[in-house]
């Protein structure tokens, strides 16, 4: 008994640490972003401009965090992989005066001294007294601009810092693997709206989770209780979560995999639902299971979802298992 409650509590750790390992020497962190040996990172260029904000929201979603140069050399490798790629002239990096004007640092808290810190000329001047984000030139000058403005930008995850969820085969520790519907799932208990869960589901490689059959209807209804959520404030709508179904386009009830609601092995609504009628077009669940209609503008809790099907843990891993399961 001893035994069998000792390997319930090492094996998980054991599974994360072998799925660490295994993505470290593989040199993979997600298909969009591109791995450089010289600075043992991963990166990857957003063309859409965003804001300073937005685009250190973004990175974080994506597991990773907004670039800074931490040296001249990775400077240098970067800019050269940028020069190659993409023909912008200038992008956001992680490095503010937001705490004190003037006083520039990373997004960890670093001062610029510390870090790449190649001033263009005159620069930072704070022009106007509204420049306190900092951006780089593909010449290599940093430059002081307004936190506003929507500038390309790159995210990166050091190899060090890559955890791997192997039951899930992704980068976030956060997902739940449930065998039985082949699927991972995660809760978020910040809310927000039915356009930013999809945004965020689809940052973590993953979708604002539809319900295919009662049985999970059920796990769901179970992980809305298990949530830590009764503190939460910033909710539009107590008492459901949104999920990933919608009547938007006033065609009818269809998942965002586009299949028809009643398709999908679950359809079952709440009493007297839905009820919004062209106001109410975006899809939640009770948290009872039953399925509701509610305005796309208010902010929820949600639940991303990772198909796992016809997953298989590799061979070494495997093998490194046996020995703690003979």
């Amino acid at each position: 008994m001893v035994r069998v409650k000792y390997l319930s509590i090492v094996f998980p750790v054991l599974l994360t640490l072998l799925g660490t390992n295994a993505q470290q020497t593989k040199k993979f962190f997600r298909k969009d972003y591109t791995y450089l040996t010289t600075t043992e990172a991963f990166y990857k260029i957003h063309t859409i401009g965003r804001t300073w904000s937005e685009a250190k929201q973004r990175c974080e979603m994506e597991g990773a965090s907004l670039f800074y140069a931490g040296s001249d050399d990775e400077a240098n490798d970067v800019i050269s992989w940028w020069n190659q790629t993409q023909p912008f002239f200038a992008l956001w990096v992680g490095i503010t005066d937001f705490l004190v004007m003037d006083v520039y640092e990373t997004i960890d808290c670093r001062p610029i001294l510390e870090v790449y810190s190649n001033w263009g000329p005159g620069e930072p001047n704070n022009a106007g007294g509204v420049e306190d984000c900092v951006q780089l030139y593909r010449n290599g000058n940093l430059n002081d601009d307004n936190c506003g403005k929507k500038y390309p930008f790159i995210c990166r995850k050091t190899l060090e810092s890559l955890q791997w969820n192997t039951e899930c085969n992704l980068p976030d520790t956060d997902y739940i693997y449930n065998e039985a519907l082949e699927a991972c799932y995660k809760f978020h208990i910040d809310p927000k709206n039915w356009t930013e869960a999809v945004t965020v589901c689809n940052a973590e490689q993953s979708y604002l989770a539809v319900i295919n059959s009662q049985m999970e209807a059920d796990y769901l209804v179970k992980l809305t209780e298990d949530a830590k959520k009764d503190k939460v404030s910033g909710l539009s709508v107590t008492g459901a979560v949104s999920l990933g179904f919608h009547n938007r386009d006033g065609g009818g009830w269809k998942t965002i995999k586009c299949s028809p609601l009643e398709d999908c092995g679950y359809a079952e609504w709440g009493n007297q639902q839905p009820d919004g009628g062209t106001n109410d077009t975006c899809g939640s669940m009770f948290y009872n299971g039953r399925l509701n209609d509610v305005a796309c503008h208010h902010k929820l809790f949600y639940i991303c979802e990772h198909d796992v099907r016809n997953k298989t843990l590799s061979e070494p891993l495997d093998e490194a298992f046996n020995q703690y399961t003979t």
